[in-house]
């Protein structure tokens, strides 16, 4: 054997046994942390992903915008947390949205914080309509208010006072996992093609300092496990109970 071609094969063998050379295993879940994302939010929703050992990668818009299908269908689950869902839209191009959905649809699961769960319905503003459903405020919405602790109850006759603000909710879609005071959806779940979404219209990964002014009978800590059993959810599809 020439030297050169030992020097090949020791080259050949060492890449095969180290793994350099192979593209790095893509991240379970993808963040979404572009424009019109709460910076609060995608730090809470980190802090859940961790404490649930779930490894993820972000993605701003721009980063988003340049990921092809095979890219997307890589995660087994797509994360958009709270903020505002017009600019979120307005920064993605109609052809990724489009690609969200396919994703979904061919596999990848979802999950829909507030802002998130607007997106996953029919906007009429570039969404990624995974729904075909308009989704409405919560009623509270329309007398002025803009957060508050609200009690939603689970299908066993449990609540938790969960932090909301802004948010949606989900009738006419889905199975029911929560609902807000007034009977609506907060929580919502189900198939669109071979993908699962998982949609809520509160924060349950809030932090405590969130809650300054306002009164809550349960702890931050036991609606943080609410969001991470939100996230399992989302990520195995094994579905919450539901009415």
């Amino acid at each position: 054997m020439t030297t050169s071609l030992r020097i090949a094969v020791f080259a050949l063998v060492f890449l095969t046994l180290c793994g350099c050379g192979r593209s790095p295993r893509p991240a379970t879940a993808l963040l979404f942390i572009g424009s019109g994302t709460s910076v609060n939010d995608a730090r809470a929703m980190k802090a859940v992903l961790e404490h649930e050992h779930v490894d993820y990668a972000t993605a701003d818009s721009a980063q988003v915008n340049a990921m092809t299908l095979t890219q997307l269908r890589a995660y087994r689950l797509i994360i958009v947390p709270g903020g505002n869902f017009i600019e979120m839209a307005a920064a993605l191009h109609p052809a990724t949205t489009t690609r969200v959905r396919q994703a979904v649809e061919g596999g990848t699961n979802y999950l829909g914080i507030c802002a998130g769960g607007f997106l996953a319905g029919d906007t009429r503003r570039n969404s990624f309509n995974l729904t075909g459903v308009h989704f409405p405020f919560y009623a509270i919405e329309a007398r002025g208010v803009r957060k508050a602790a609200v009690a939603v109850t689970s299908p066993d006759g449990s609540t938790l006072d969960q932090y909301w603000e802004d948010g949606p909710q989900f009738s006419g879609w889905g199975d029911v996992a929560g609902r807000y005071p007034d009977g609506t959806p907060a929580i919502v779940e189900g198939s669109v093609g071979k993908g699962w979404v998982v949609l809520s219209g509160i924060h349950p990964e809030a932090p405590e300092r969130w809650r300054q002014g306002m009164d809550f009978r349960t702890s931050a800590k036991a609606d943080n496990a609410y969001a991470g059993a939100l996230v399992r959810s989302a990520l195995t599809r094994s579905g919450l109970p539901h009415f």
